[in-house]
């Protein structure tokens, strides 16, 4: 049986700029300075509110809510408004939801972040990626570092309680102590939570093409080596743990009562809405991805509002060997790791083989089990920072059996 989702994304795709790694699904505007008077953005709003007024509400109320991107930041407050007010006539919400949003330096002041807060929004994510001008164009950001401290002081001024500062690690040209001084900057700016992600280079994207399957690359800005990217990983897990963050996620830090809820639903997969170009929603062991370009979009929500509940016949059901994967794949993210009971109750043949397979990352301590009265099986985690460094070889075993 499968629970009610209490979760909703909302794809913001309008940005500046695409950035040199951006593999989302997105439409640039330009340097427009945010999305008002703008027939594009009204008219992407206009689909979005369609699909969401077209879909029936969890029978649970809402617990957290996402606006990501792109750049949700280019929204205008009465924008934002009005998403807002068809999402609470469309769903019930618990009294006190997590509410998110994404924003970039230099799209938003201090006038814009409390109007965002007046209207719910209790949890900001702001996309530094660096704190080196050289870095940040070389990555094709459409801020500087000047936009980022400016970014800081408004978040400060408004007195912003729960927010997020994201960094990129293994950047072109990026060093040891560029890491280490975007890391101090990051600290001493004094977020509730740190996502710090390793560059990814997507095939389509710019870097994807400078860099094909992962070479150095260019002679006048190589790719830093996989071990100096180790290397930023454990600097990362030493300088932040000892300044009083979790390291409670491969990617994620936070201080105390400041996990962000929502991305928890992903890692413990759990269903969830996902709406927009793009999106991809979790419902009934149903992962349903939206077109990633706006014209195709708008097709797929005619068709979903003129189709109603028959237009979700023709997504497959995950199997038990899909929930499987996916429940282990999604929660050895998490520093807490995963209940083999819990798998054990709807997959229980595969538990034998799994342990077996991973008794060699045992050994290395990159995993690690904790055995509780009266369960047959254990609960299984990756160990900081080694195992989750490693995570992938551990994952490329559990997907081979």
């Amino acid at each position: 049986m499968f629970a009610a989702p209490t979760a909703v994304y909302l794809h913001i795709p309008f940005c500046h700029r695409r950035c040199f790694y951006c593999d989302f699904p997105i439409k640039v505007i330009g340097d427009r300075r945010d999305g008002s008077n703008f027939s594009l953005v009204d008219r992407y709003l206009d689909v979005l509110i369609a699909e969401i007024e077209a879909t029936p509400p969890s029978d649970k109320p809402l617990e957290t809510l996402f606006f990501g991107g792109g750049t949700p930041s280019l929204l205008t407050v009465p924008q934002l408004q009005i998403l807002l007010k068809v999402l609470q006539r469309q769903f019930n919400w618990i009294s006190q939801p997590e509410i998110s949003i994404e924003i970039d330096p230099g799209t938003f002041d201090r006038s814009k972040l409390e109007g965002y807060r007046d209207l719910g929004i209790n949890r900001f994510s702001l996309g530094v990626q660096a704190f080196q001008d050289t870095l940040l164009r070389g990555a094709g950001r459409a801020h500087t570092l000047a936009d980022v401290y400016t970014a800081l002081d408004h978040l400060h001024q408004a007195q912003i309680p729960n927010w997020s500062l994201d960094l990129i690690s293994g950047l072109p040209l990026q060093s040891i102590e560029d890491w280490d001084w975007s890391l101090q900057e990051a600290i001493v700016a004094q977020p509730t939570h740190l996502s710090l992600y390793d560059l990814v280079l997507e095939p389509q994207t710019v870097f994807g093409k400078r860099y094909p399957e992962g070479s150095s690359g260019l002679k006048d800005a190589p790719l830093p080596p996989e071990e100096l990217s180790a290397e930023f990983y454990r600097l990362s897990h030493d300088r932040l743990t000892q300044a009083g963050y979790e390291h409670y996620e491969i990617s994620n830090y936070a201080q105390p009562l400041y996990q962000c809820r929502h991305n928890r639903t992903y890692w413990t997969n759990q269903p969830y809405y996902g709406f927009g170009m793009g999106a991809t929603s979790y419902l009934g062991g149903q992962r349903i991805a939206r077109p990633r370009t706006l014209e195709a979009y708008e097709i797929w929500v005619q068709n979903y509002c003129q189709d109603g509940q028959n237009f979700w016949l023709k997504y497959e059901t995950d199997t038990p060997t899909d929930r499987f994967l996916e429940t282990l794949m999604l929660g050895l993210r998490l520093q807490e790791g995963v209940d083999l009971n819990t798998i054990a109750s709807y997959c229980p043949q595969q538990i034998a083989p799994l342990l077996k397979a991973l008794t060699p990352y045992q050994q290395r301590n990159w995993i690690r089990y904790h055995y509780a009265p009266d369960q047959p099986y254990p609960h299984l985690q990756l160990v900081a920072p080694e195992g989750f460094l490693f995570s992938n070889q551990v994952l490329s075993t559990i997907f081979s059996l």
